[in-house]
């Protein structure tokens, strides 16, 4: 989710996935796992040929196929996951779906969902479209993807090339409690910036996302998040400002959160024990909580000195969503 407002949907084809052949961790207790998700193998349909922009691909026979899910939540009432296989080289549409607040795939009837394959798909693609939408293609929003194995297997991950495409076992960085927008030595607890001290300088070694994607970074106190904007690199500032003060804010990523409290929040905000966060979050996201990729996390101390403190570190936490399934 960001605070700032969001792009809408960006229509876009998969790219060479004719060539795809083969194809994320611990968190504190306030960024919890979702639980594992299953849904039932869709009935048998009939054969079609179906368009996908501007490509007629014919189908095969229709398969069962069957999906489960670990770690995907649900995305309220605007945006649906879809499902697709990839049949010559094509993505066609395979079911689509969100998750309740029990964990549950469920289809847009609020039955457990269903989905259907064709013979000769190769691969499954989890996509994230909006709840109205008129366009055939797959959404850049693909978070998860995996080849369908010879027996009819596959495994869904963040890192298959269809899909986000992205490996952050790697990710690292660091944080500081200060609050630079400001005159006043008072509040200094208010404030997370995703730099390093001295300089600054940039703190977050994070790979570039593909289109579609953004990082967030957020506060959660008391079990409540609050976002501190979306941005795409570590290297700049943010798309967000309006709980910062009136000094000139560092050109990185983070927030002050000094004005213009949101409900539910007190400003300043005291962060001492707060968890840090940065997730990675669809474009076109309106939630007012992370989305389920949380490659980094950390924990702001119980106790704090002012003037910034040291740097804080940001854990790896590379897991989160999975999926798996059997065509047939």
């Amino acid at each position: 989710m960001s605070i700032a407002g969001k792009k809408t949907k960006t229509a876009a084809l998969f790219t060479g996935l004719a060539l795809v052949a083969a194809a994320c961790g611990a968190s504190t207790s306030e960024v919890a796992e979702a639980p594992t998700t299953e849904a039932q193998p869709a009935p048998a349909a009939e054969t079609e040929e179906v368009e996908t922009e501007d490509v007629a691909v014919e189908l095969g026979d229709p398969v069962n196929l069957s999906l489960t899910f670990d770690g995907l939540e649900t995305l309220g009432d605007t945006h649906n996951y879809e499902a697709w296989v990839v049949v010559d080289g094509s993505p066609v549409t395979a079911g689509i779906f969100d998750i309740d607040e029990d964990g549950n795939a469920i289809g847009v009837d609020g039955e457990a969902a269903e989905y259907v394959s064709y013979e000769g798909a190769t691969d499954v693609v989890i996509s994230i479209e909006p709840e109205v939408d008129d366009d055939p293609a797959p959404a850049a929003t693909k978070v998860l993807g995996g080849a369908i194995d010879d027996a009819g297997n596959v495994e869904l991950t963040i890192d298959h090339p269809a899909a986000l495409g992205t490996d952050f076992s790697e990710a690292s960085g660091t944080f500081v409690i200060a609050t630079p927008t400001t005159e006043s030595t008072d509040d200094e607890n208010s404030g997370v910036w995703f730099l390093s001290k001295p300089g600054p300088e940039a703190s977050l070694e994070i790979p570039e996302l593909p289109e579609g994607w953004l990082y967030e970074g957020w506060a959660v106190v008391d079990g409540t998040p609050i976002s501190t904007g979306t941005f795409s690199s570590a290297e700049g500032a943010d798309n967000f400002g309006d709980f910062s003060g009136d000094l000139d804010a560092p050109a990185y990523p983070g927030e002050d959160f000094i004005v213009n409290a949101p409900d539910g929040f007190d400003f300043p905000l005291d962060l001492t024990g707060a968890t840090i966060v940065i997730s990675v979050e669809p474009d076109t996201d309106n939630s007012p909580a992370p989305f389920a990729l949380k490659p980094l996390v950390g924990e702001a101390p119980s106790a704090m000195g002012g003037d910034a403190g040291p740097n804080f570190p940001l854990s790896t936490n590379a897991g989160g969503i999975t999926g798996s399934g059997s065509v047939g």
